[in-house]
């Protein structure tokens, strides 16, 4: 598996002519570098102008690795090749690597780049990237790669230190200021100057490397306790935080709120600091990566429908801080993140909950008598939620509002922290992703563990777990009674081990006591009922009436009607069994629009045409029908009989669209003739090798990935009437779409682009 780097973008505040002084200071030694033992200069061009100077070089490193190994391997040093490219007159410096030594076992290519900030002419940035791809390497490839990338991560802050030492020698020297490239007179005034080769140097250089290339091939011997302590060192790396540079730009407040969510943007060390808090070099690789993924995933233009319909809101890519919280969840493991992330996200879209703070309001059994609120923050400025769960009659409230409703209240609740950490991020001046939760339990008993109440709280923290993840900081569990361990037993399966870790648990007035509440919460903030001055706005609960109970029959028809209002549709994809949906069009030139997300595996989608009417729909018996917000289901209707012949009984009037699992489709049609339109999600089978009969690793891997080869669609579609259309092109393009309002409202975040399918 290839394993790819990507860094955020390093700012110093120097000038890149200074920079590049400081740069060449690195030669022809380094004691900074002692594994370099050294270099020899193959070749070396510059341009007439002298505008553009290229080094090819041939590094010589003394690898820290046993001795037996380097006995097995054969070599006791390792060859890289790179090639520097300094372009005086566009101020930039793009240095290219890889190994030659065991080319043909691994594969190391590194791109770094320096050049002038564009925003500001007196800084400079670096970038680099960096791919590591191990065939074999005498059967130690897990111990080689695990080993490579996180030493390669680690080497990061190294490699800034070189160049800020050398620029710190400058200034001890009095050199503060190197004049910018200026052609001469007399030199050629084509930018595409001509390029002489100078004599190679006699004396070897030692070459540069912003971060030596050298992780792969230096490794112990594998062993299962080396395999156990390099991935504990791994996962030790994942968590310290790495200490951002004093070089990074500071850039104003305003541009920092809108730089995420943007497709070319990069994570500055200021913004890091800033908004998300302390990142290994790993970690902000793979948020990068995840974001990179997302935008190319997702790009282009929202579907516009008819004034009075809903319609699809303009979804842009989330915020930083809302991908950040889904790695965390998965121990920054992409692919898992990937997962949670995009079902997360299709989520939010099928039930509109990103607009759930402007459309929910509350009923008024909610104010009365749910003992939950907001109340100022703790003392690491985390939003501070009370609850007080003894006091609350959830009999009461099951009986008289519906799980529905009471999960639709706890969404908002959610909601309403995310904008609060948002708040107090601006306020402290420093990352708050998360809040605090005071759960107090006084008055707990055993109608609390009321099984249809239970059964609601355990949904509830189904749904929170899923599409909140990282989002509670601490939970403060007081008062607790004898009961707390029966309900405890109950629930504490469905939390998260890493949520679990956050919960302190104090029995009756143990909280007074040292590593009480004082420790978490400001002494003027404890409220009243905890013994504090503070007076709390949090209803005091008690029995809900009687006389506000509904019948199951009233609750189960609300219960339906709250979350069958999305505008989706569910449906299952079998292989073979394809899902389809006809649409009749009497006036020609009417046009025919759609908006749908993959959930899951990859679809072929289609579109056709037919005279004939369908047969009624074939549902397939083993998918179920009703939908619902934790596990939307889906229905599987076939209408194309197999019968009908292609260009005969029906054509197509859309080429097909390949589309992979996350990806989120809008598109229209225009109609050229009546009849009925068939929409078309077909499995999507790899295509096999040409070259072989047998199936390639990349075919089986993706056929693992669908279970039972079934894929599952979300979709909604609409008709515009002939008399209605405008002749909008803004409607009639296919796009794949960003994401929701977690995402920056940034005029940047709307580069977007369109797919390759446009509407005729």
């Amino acid at each position: 598996m290839v394993q790819k780097y990507q860094s955020p973008i390093r700012v110093y505040k120097q000038p890149f002519e200074l920079v590049m002084e400081a740069y060449e200071r690195r030669f022809p030694t380094c004691h900074l570098i002692p594994m370099f033992v050294d270099s020899e200069v193959l070749e070396e061009t510059e341009s007439e102008d002298g505008a553009i100077h290229q080094v090819q070089r041939r590094c010589k490193l003394d690898v820290d690795a046993p001795r037996l190994l380097k006995r097995i391997a054969g070599v006791d040093y390792v060859y890289f090749s790179q090639e520097n490219t300094l372009n005086k007159r566009e101020r930039t410096l793009h240095i290219e690597s890889h190994n030659e030594t065991f080319s043909n076992r691994v594969i190391i290519h590194e791109l770094c780049s320096y050049s002038a900030h564009p925003e500001n002419e007196d800084w400079t940035c670096f970038e680099q990237s960096a791919s590591l791809d191990i065939k074999s390497f005498f059967g130690f490839e897990s111990t080689v790669e695990k080993m490579a990338m996180k030493q390669y991560a680690s080497s990061i802050k190294k490699g800034k230190e070189i160049i800020e030492f050398y620029l710190n020698q400058l200034e001890e020297e009095g050199i503060s200021h190197v004049p910018r490239w200026t052609p001469s007179l007399d030199a050629p005034s084509s930018s595409s100057s001509s390029v002489t080769t100078k004599p190679v140097c006699a004396t070897p250089k030692l070459l540069q490397l912003e971060l030596p290339v050298t992780p792969a091939v230096s490794i112990p011997v594998s062993t299962d306790a080396n395999d156990h302590e390099i991935a504990t060192a791994i996962n030790n790396d994942a968590t310290q935080s790495d200490a951002t540079s004093n070089d990074a730009t500071s850039q104003p407040e305003n541009q920092m709120e809108n730089q995420t969510g943007t497709p070319d943007d990069k994570l500055d060390a200021d913004y890091i600091k800033r908004y998300l808090g302390d990142l290994t070099p790993l970690q902000e690789s793979c948020l990068i990566r995840l974001r990179q993924w997302l935008q190319e995933s997702h790009k282009g233009k929202t579907l516009t429908l008819t004034p009075s319909s809903p319609s699809s809101p303009p979804f842009q890519i989330p915020k930083d801080e809302h991908i950040l919280r889904f790695l965390r969840a998965r121990d920054f493991n992409m692919e898992k993140a990937r997962e949670i992330l995009c079902q997360s996200l299709t989520w939010r879209k099928q039930h509109q909950v990103d607009y759930l703070l402007e459309t929910w309001t509350s009923p008024q059994v909610l104010n009365d008598y749910y003992t939950g609120g907001w109340h100022h923050h703790d003392k690491e400025g985390r939003p501070l939620y009370i609850l007080r769960l003894g006091q609350m009659d959830t009999k009461g409230l099951v009986r008289a509002l519906g799980e529905e409703s009471l999960l639709r209240h706890v969404l908002s609740i959610n909601e309403e922290g995310l904008r609060r950490c948002e708040e107090n991020t601006k306020v402290f001046g420093r990352p708050i992703s998360c809040w605090t939760c005071l759960v107090d339990l006084e008055g707990l008993n055993m109608r609390h563990l009321w099984r249809p109440g239970v059964k609601a709280l355990l949904r509830i923290i189904e749904v929170v777990e899923a599409n909140y993840p990282e989002t509670l900081g601490r939970l403060l569990i007081l008062r607790a009674p004898r009961v707390f361990p029966v309900l405890w037993t109950l629930v504490s399966p469905f939390i998260d081990e890493n949520t679990r870790k956050k919960f302190l648990i104090y029995a009756g007035n143990d909280y007074q006591g040292p590593g009480g509440l004082l420790d978490y919460i400001d002494k003027e903030v404890i409220p009243d009922f905890l013994g504090g001055e503070c007076m709390c706005e949090v209803p005091e609960g008690g029995l809900v009436p009687k006389s506000l109970y509904r019948t199951a029959e009233e609750l189960e028809n609300e219960d339906i009607s709250l979350w069958t209002e999305t505008i989706y549709q569910s449906a299952s994809v079998f292989k073979g069994a394809p899902h389809e949906v006809v649409i009749e069009i009497i006036d020609a030139s009417s046009v025919i629009t759609w908006d749908f997300d993959v959930c899951k595996g990859d679809v072929v989608f289609h579109l056709y045409h037919s005279k004939r009417a369908p047969q009624t729909p074939r549902k397939d018996p083993l998918v179920g029908q009703h939908s619902s917000i934790t596990t939307p289901g889906g229905n599987n209707v076939q209408l194309i009989d197999k019968s009908w012949t292609l260009g005969l009984d029906y054509s197509m009037v859309e080429s097909p669209l390949t589309c992979k699992e996350g990806e989120s489709v809008q598109g229209s049609h225009v109609t050229r003739w009546p009849g009925f339109y068939i929409l078309q999600w077909k499995f999507h089978t790899m295509p096999g090798s040409a070259s072989t009969n047998l199936p390639r690793v990349d075919d089986v891997l993706a056929s693992l990935q669908v279970s039972s080869h079934k894929c599952k669609v979300m979709y909604y579609t609409e008709v515009i009437g002939s008399e209605d259309f405008r002749g909008s092109m803004t409607s009639l393009e296919s796009s794949h779409s960003g994401f929701s309002q977690l995402s920056h409202a940034t005029s940047s975040s709307n580069h977007s682009q369109s797919s390759s399918m446009i509407s005729r």
